[in-house]
């Protein structure tokens, strides 16, 4: 009966007849089978890769990616208008970018899935090295190594003596204090005939780089629960106008998750007037901005009354909020009447400066009062002058030859679905176009106090002018207005704190070297030989430098000594 090479049976006597194999062994024929890992086996390699440093910096990695589609689409709490236009513009790729949470970027279930990985990443990366280098701390540096001259950074060094056993302990007792001054923890190894001392210094920069990442735990605790807490809106303010600090009052505004109208402080804002200063006509530079104040009026909600100024780049402190100053334009006073003179529109219109000398772009909208909805698209000017093609522009930014002009459009202004609507933003496609262009009627032209009927007997439109006497020098015939950005975020302290301390140990884990340091004495007949050793874990290029310095000032030290001694052996010579 023949056996194949896998039978077990044939194996044993194969090794039974040869007296280089153990008596159990096999060939072939088993598979090799490794451990089943089970449950709680899955969950701690599971827990093993998430915590190492390699996948938090991944998730780093990806956090950093996810956050990009925020920056490429309008999202519901800074922009909810530009959402809605970007649904009226895509249809049909809306739906699916919504259901993507694309929208919603920051408050997705998919980014806080990362934000939370990353977080506990980060925590269990940090605590068990918290726990080794706690341990590390309260144990003392290791033995002397028995052969020093393996080391890449040796020096030896031999010097004759008398008593070549006292001599070798003294001198390992000035190294090791020599050490202890250095900085370095020491610990004394003799035994063998020789005499030696262990230094280690260095903790710091794994003190530094637990430091830095529990810092980066501290950003994104911080970030993350002060994020739901703060708020940031813009709000246009014309002069002589007020606004309150209440979520209906702001033209745009983003806020946290657990920001509520009882969350916003009550206080309330007057622009008094609003100052500038420009470069005169004819300097260099001319109409060049030099300085800008909005000056204001804060009521809070105690009653108090105060008057101060927001400057650019100069935040205003109210009720936990700072208050910035972000833009600023001419916001002209117009006043519309239908065709049996009865006031339709009158308001303060915000123009938007195009250019640095002010040309500056409005809307006017006028749901009620006509037959048919209108909307005026213009430009003013604060100093108008003519190109050579006819057309206007602005020369300088001041009121000196102010002028407004505007087209007229008639239809559906696009705001009775409940569509929100910009109201910078004149929507033309279903309305017909009254005035300018092609129409065969020049666009209107006003100057401050002027008025000009609408075509087809629409009514009248006013440039009122809004200097207190109805001067016409213009100095103050138009009323401008500030944009305002009020940003409320108490976490911000507690960003910058552990900004800095990450820094800080970023600094320490970067620049502190840490090292190893050993010093050797073994006395013979009439010598002691002196052994200097480094060894450096990670980068150090000093360290040659650090065992040298250390052999040259051990050996001074022991030279002064040896002076010191033979001076005192002399005067004691003498006295006797």
């Amino acid at each position: 009966m023949s056996s194949s090479p896998s039978d077990p049976q044939a194996g044993s006597g194969a090794a039974a007849s040869d007296p280089l194999r153990p008596s159990d062994h096999v060939d072939g024929g088993s598979a090799i089978v490794q451990p089943r890992l089970g449950v709680t086996g899955w969950l701690r390699w599971g827990w093993r890769q998430l915590t190492s440093m390699r996948t938090a910096l991944v998730l780093l990695l990806i956090l950093a990616i996810a956050a990009i589609p925020g920056s490429l689409f309008p999202q519901r709490m800074a922009d909810p208008n530009g959402v809605t236009q970007w649904r009226a513009d895509n249809p049909d790729l809306f739906p699916v970018l919504d259901a993507l949470d694309l929208f919603d970027v920051y408050m997705s279930p998919w980014f806080s899935a990362i934000y939370l990985l990353l977080f506990i990443s980060l925590i269990g990366c940090v605590i068990p090295r918290i726990k080794h280098h706690a341990k590390a701390l309260r144990a003392q540096p290791p033995r002397t190594p028995v052969r020093l001259a393996r080391l890449d950074d040796h020096r030896e060094v031999s010097r004759e003596s008398e008593n070549p056993d006292a001599a070798a302990s003294a001198a390992v007792d000035t190294a090791e204090t020599q050490l202890k001054s250095l900085g370095y923890r020491v610990a004394r190894f003799d035994g063998r005939g020789t005499y030696s001392v262990s230094a280690e210094r260095g903790y710091w920069r794994e003190t530094g780089n637990l430091v830095f990442h529990l810092a980066l735990v501290g950003v994104l605790v911080t970030v993350g629960v002060g994020g739901g807490y703060s708020y940031t809106g813009q709000q246009v303010i014309v002069e002589e106008t007020t606004f309150v600090n209440t979520l209906l009052d702001y033209s745009s505004i983003q806020r946290g998750r657990f920001v509520t109208e009882e969350a916003l402080e009550p206080y309330a804002i007057t622009l008094d007037s609003f100052d500038v200063s420009y470069v005169p006509a004819g300097s260099p530079g001319a109409g060049q901005a030099g300085d800008f104040a909005a000056n204001i009026t804060v009521r809070d909600a105690d009653g108090e009354v105060w008057s101060d100024a927001v400057r650019v780049n100069h935040p205003l402190p109210v009720a936990g909020d700072s208050i910035y100053l972000l833009g600023n334009g001419y916001a002209p006073t117009i006043t519309v009447r239908n065709a049996e003179g009865t006031v339709i529109f009158r308001d303060d219109v915000p123009f938007l400066p195009q250019d640095s000398a002010m040309t500056s772009l409005g809307i006017v909208k006028i749901a009620d009062g006509m037959p048919e909805q209108l909307g005026l698209q213009g430009f003013f000017y604060p100093t108008q002058a003519e190109l050579a093609t006819g057309a206007f522009t602005s020369v300088y930014p001041a009121l000196v030859n102010p002028v407004l002009t505007l087209n007229v459009y008639e239809g559906d202004l696009g705001i009775d679905d409940g569509t929100p609507r910009s109201v910078y933003v004149l929507d033309t496609t279903d309305m017909t176009q009254l005035t300018g262009g092609d129409t065969g009627l020049e666009s209107i032209e006003l100057a401050p106090g002027e008025s000009a009927d609408l075509p087809n007997g629409l009514g009248m439109i006013t440039f009122e002018n809004a200097s207190p006497d109805g001067s016409a020098d213009y100095e103050n015939s138009v009323k401008r207005y500030a944009s305002l950005q009020i940003h409320h975020d108490r976490s911000a302290v507690w960003v910058l704190v552990f900004s800095l301390l990450a820094l800080a140990g970023l600094l320490l884990a970067l620049f502190v070297p840490r090292r190893r340091m050993w010093v050797k004495a073994t006395p013979a007949d009439g010598t002691i030989t002196l052994e200097y050793a480094g060894l450096a874990r990670g980068e150090d290029p000093t360290l040659a430098a650090a065992v040298d310095d250390l052999a040259a000032a051990h050996g001074s030290l022991l030279d002064a000594q040896a002076a010191a001694s033979d001076t005192a052996a002399s005067d004691t010579q003498k006295v006797g």
